[in-house]
């Protein structure tokens, strides 16, 4: 029992010693620009450096930045209880329980087993001449330990562990690239219910202007000052913004469904509250650091992946190697249960009862080297996701902040649209009602102020969800590095790490 010991003790050294065979690993150089292209001012531009993930970083409740207690609530609410989310822990759970299950191989297998067994030889086999009398059945009592190890001296087993590490730090990444999402979505839709609300105000102020122009055509067609034309008109342009009006409805109880949805709600166990959207005037700091694209836990998890089919193909590369399998068995033996466990009675057996220590592949017809083919393949498609993927986070930050830009001076702009439509409707109106021009006038009028209070209202809606896209392109959150003397920093804490 100690010799067995001694020799696992030393194969098990020497296999934990040995180095695998997979290539060197390192990410590839993605070469980023040197600054965005888009920017939200002069010191927007940044500079920076190749993406080395580092999702893990802080994060945190980024949407407290709105300001908006009722938005708080949704998150808490979205990540207690979607399903989806709780899909991607079980995921990570079952990566981490597969690392641990690979893990399990760099360490000997041992079994104990007590039990007896009848049994009867042939003479051949005791070296008896055959005389025709056969030894007697004997029952032999065993209590016995049997170790199995391979010693990974070529590195399959060191290359198996470090692809699954590499799977469940990728799964741990997609966990957190599903949470962000899943808070992204929530408050989109949360900002497209108040959007919505919002016009439903804006045409239930049409209605009502509408119903009273209507009720003045009216009365101007008692007392004969204008023709049927006119009330016609009227009752139309009321219908319409009625129409309208209930279309908004519609998309609002379908957004209502999808938020009901996400916070892992049955629609029917959900309302929200109408709460006409205000203007959203949130500055993300320009000045944004290299580290902002590494926090991205989509380009995390295309580098994990990249890294787990990297070792991938130090395990191909390893069949082509011997295989040693160490084992040994030792324990007692004896004819009686009375004598078993008497220190005469020991037994050890080193090596396989059938087979050999050492399996040594000759001939396979092409597996192996399809195997390593096949490796190295997947891999380079890795390299290539991976680049892609770094690719589209730059894309994404570039697109949100030119529809920033953007949608600011756009909003300034429909601003004074709305000024003056609603100034050129009051004109039209009165001059309507002093006779002076024709209906046709003020329903022109009408349109065009309605059209411009619903853009203003959309481009704050759009606005909302612009910023919301940055900050899920940023990662899910920021850090701004001060100036000199300048106050803290802005910085975001991860308060949702994965399931453990």
């Amino acid at each position: 029992m100690r010799t067995t010991a001694r020799i696992l003790t030393t194969a098990m050294a020497c296999g934990l010693s040995a180095c695998s065979l997979a290539p060197k690993y390192q990410a590839p150089d993605v070469k980023p620009p040197a600054s965005y292209k888009e920017s939200l001012g002069a010191e927007a531009q940044g500079t920076w450096q190749p993406a080395l993930p580092a999702e893990d970083a802080a994060r945190g409740a980024w949407w407290k930045v709105f300001g908006e207690p009722q938005l708080d609530d949704l998150e808490e609410q979205a990540v207690a209880s979607n399903p989806s989310l709780a899909a991607a822990a079980a995921r990570v759970q079952q990566a981490r329980g597969a690392e641990r299950a690979t893990g399990a191989e760099r360490f000997p297998d041992i079994t104990a087993g007590f039990g007896p067994t009848r049994q009867q030889n042939a003479p051949q086999s005791l070296g008896v001449p055959d005389t025709g009398v056969r030894p007697d059945a004997q029952t032999v009592w065993r209590a016995q330990a049997n170790i199995s190890y391979e010693l990974d001296l070529f590195g399959r087993v060191a290359s198996n562990v470090a692809a699954a590490k590499a799977d469940s730090q990728e799964a741990q990444a997609l966990y957190r690239s599903v949470q962000l999402m899943l808070q992204a979505d929530v408050a989109q839709t949360y900002f497209r219910l108040r959007e919505l609300d919002a016009e439903l105000v804006v045409y239930d102020r049409a209605i009502v202007l509408r119903q009273e122009t209507l009720t003045f055509v009216s009365n101007r067609l008692e007392a004969g000052e204008v023709t049927d034309l006119d009330k016609a008109q009227a009752e139309a342009e009321l219908a319409s913004a009625r129409s309208d009006a209930m279309s908004a409805r519609r998309a609002r109880a379908a957004s209502e469904h999808a938020l009901a949805v996400l916070l892992g709600k049955a629609p029917a166990d959900f309302t929200f509250a109408a709460a006409p959207l205000s203007p959203v005037e949130l500055n993300i700091p320009a000045g944004l650091p290299s580290t902002l694209l590494e926090r991205r836990p989509d380009i995390a998890a295309a580098e994990r992946a990249m890294a787990a089919t990297n070792a991938r193909v130090g395990v191909a590369k390893a069949a082509y190697f011997p295989s040693i399998i160490l084992t040994g068995t030792g324990g007692y033996e004896a004819k009686s249960l009375g004598d078993v466990f008497k220190w005469s009675s020991r037994t050890f057996l080193l090596g396989p009862l059938v087979g050999t220590v050492a399996s040594l592949p000759l001939f396979d017809g092409g597996i192996r080297k399809g195997n390593l083919e096949q490796a190295r393949a997947r891999y380079e498609e890795s390299v290539a996701q991976y680049r892609g993927q770094v690719l589209v986070g730059f894309r994404e930050v570039e697109d949100s902040l030119s529809t920033l830009r953007i949608l600011r001076e756009q909003t300034a702009v429909q601003g004074v649209a709305v000024s003056a439509s609603t100034r050129a409707f009051g004109l039209s109106k009165a001059q309507y009602e002093d006779g002076s021009v024709a209906y046709l006038n003020i329903l022109d009028a009408e349109r065009v102020v309605l059209s411009a209070r619903l853009n203003e209202v959309r481009l704050r809606g759009e606005q909302a969800g612009a910023t919301v896209d940055l900050i899920r392109a940023l990662g899910g959150g920021w850090a701004q590095e001060p100036a000199a003397g300048a106050a803290t920093p802005l910085a975001m804490d991860n308060t949702n790490p994965p399931p453990r």
